[in-house]
């Protein structure tokens, strides 16, 4: 796929098309082609990316490649049972621990992770926990008080906490799924729910159903996008879209649960990684990814976001739609001008003839 040119170059380049016509026509033409260039650019980086499974990172029954040997491609630890049919990381049981990562570091710049996963047991209504995180983070096997592994990670982490710990946060109910991205300086607050470092999240029923529920972790040009499949329709919803993250390469894969008092089976049926083919600048090809620090652009810190009521950031960037819907007000408020202003000019030189 070529390289496309900036909208600059190439509205420089229609100009000698449009040099002959009036200028309210002319002005109209070159933003309509502006336009509908930034479409097809903004479309080619959203869309059309062919997906390849990666099985060296997806962990796939009948779990061939998990074990402590090694040629193992998976490692687990704690409570976790290797079955042929899940991967269960708590039983349902009280102060359980267990996890499983992957041995192979990732090394891809785009990839999208499905997770098949069930959440069930005994305990009734707001009588269970805690919870099961997906991770993608620098280091492995390393349990903690974090859903089963270590607090102030350095990576990315996708919570799906089943249990309120803040009392006074009515604003949202529970199972609730967030993310949080780390560089190793930030804990994460059990009594807040994580609600200080998330950058977003959605509240979802996923406990104790009867058919399959899935989430969809993607990350591909420096936006990160969770999406839920939870109603048995065989259709993705958006809980979380985030622009300005920067993951770097060469980090582990796993996920980890976790039970306190309250306890609930938590199952991993499979994780599939999916390359995405996303074509990257030369200046981003020949960056060095595994040197990259885990980071969000926001226009406020995290710790901004205690006293944020709904506990998300208010910097989310524009998504294409909006994009779109603003440079078409502003291509009609310019239309709207540039005629205003030929009528007037056309009046003024009808009253100037006048006087000859």
């Amino acid at each position: 796929m070529a390289r496309e040119r900036s909208p600059a170059l190439w509205l420089h380049s229609q100009t000698s098309v449009t040099r002959r016509m009036p200028v309210c026509r002319r002005i109209t033409l070159l933003l309509l082609l502006w336009l509908l260039h930034f479409s097809s650019v903004y479309s080619d980086i959203t869309d059309g990316n062919a997906e390849h499974l990666k099985r060296e990172h997806s962990l796939i029954k009948p779990y061939q490649g998990v074990g402590t040997s090694p040629s193992s491609q998976w490692d687990f630890w704690g409570s976790t049972l290797i079955t042929s049919q899940y991967v269960r990381l708590t039983p349902d049981e009280r102060s359980k621990q267990g996890s499983i990562w992957n041995t192979v570091p990732c090394y891809l710049k785009d990839w999208e992770m499905h997770v098949q996963f069930k959440i069930h047991g005994s305990g009734k209504k707001n009588l269970h926990g805690d919870g099961f995180a997906i991770w993608y983070t620098k280091d492995r096997l390393h349990h903690g008080p974090v859903f089963g592994n270590q607090d102030h990670f350095v990576g990315l982490a996708i919570f799906v906490d089943t249990f309120r710990n803040d009392l006074q946060g009515t604003d949202r109910s529970f199972p609730y799924i967030s993310a949080m991205v780390n560089n190793g300086s930030l804990p994460y607050d059990h009594r807040k729910d994580g609600r200080s470092t998330e950058l977003g999240g959605c509240s979802v029923e996923v406990r104790n159903k009867d058919h399959d529920t899935y989430l969809a972790i993607r990350y591909s040009k420096g936006r990160l996008t969770i999406m839920v499949d939870v109603d048995d329709r065989n259709d993705w919803k958006e809980c979380i879209d985030f622009g300005g993250v920067r993951l770097p390469t060469g980090y582990y894969f796993g996920a980890s649960a976790a039970t306190g008092d309250l306890s609930d089976n938590h199952d991993i049926i499979s994780m599939k990684m999916y390359q995405l083919m996303v074509e990257h600048t030369p200046e981003e090809d020949n960056q060095d990814w595994t040197k990259i620090e885990p980071s969000v652009s926001l226009l406020k810190s995290p710790k901004d976001n205690i006293d944020d009521p709904t506990g998300n950031f208010r910097s989310t960037p524009l998504t294409g739609w909006k994009v779109f819907l603003l440079l078409l007000c502003a291509l009609l408020g310019i239309v709207v001008c540039a005629v205003v202003g030929a009528v007037v000019f056309q009046k003024r030189q009808e009253r100037n003839k006048r006087f000859y």
